[in-house]
């Protein structure tokens, strides 16, 4: 295999990568639960969320008094425990990701990216996303979820 083949497997697996990104995006804007759930290798993948230090002491220092245990740092999810979140949400929601980076062999890749999770124009948080992701034979599929996730300490408007 030339360099200049693995190359054009690589772009071409990029393309494909790129592709699910903007696909995962627009299932969470249109709210479309069958598309959103045909991204993943599974339902039951591991889809884990990190909440900032800082996004922790506040939501503790709202809690009433006697404090309560504080929030926990992580949660899991599931794809469809949140496109069903979402789907249920009335408002217009979207997620807005930027500086993305793959990288793959042409059989597994890790994608990470900055995301904003927006709630009508307000944002709501934001963060690092990462996927690890698997090529099967219907495509890319992500395989795993893990993401930090900074919560607006600016109320949203009323």
């Amino acid at each position: 295999m030339s360099p200049q083949h693995v190359y054009a497997q690589n772009t071409e697996g990029k393309a494909q990568i790129e592709k699910v990104i903007e696909n995962f995006r627009i299932a969470i804007a249109s709210k479309d639960e069958d598309g959103f759930m045909k991204l993943f290798l599974k339902e039951d993948i591991t889809w884990t969320g990190v909440t900032t230090d800082a996004s922790i002491a506040r939501l503790y220092a709202n809690r009433p008094q006697p404090a309560m245990k504080p929030p926990r740092k992580t949660s899991n999810m599931s794809p469809r425990k949140f496109i069903n979140l979402i789907a249920a949400d009335k408002a217009k929601i979207d997620e807005a990701i930027s500086n993305v980076r793959i990288d793959s062999d042409g059989d597994v890749a890790q994608v990470w990216f900055d995301y904003s999770f927006l709630n009508g124009d307000y944002k709501e948080n934001w963060g690092k996303e990462s996927w690890q992701m698997v090529r099967t034979e219907d495509g890319w599929k992500i395989a795993a979820v893990v993401g930090s996730q900074e919560i607006n300490p600016v109320p949203p408007p009323r």
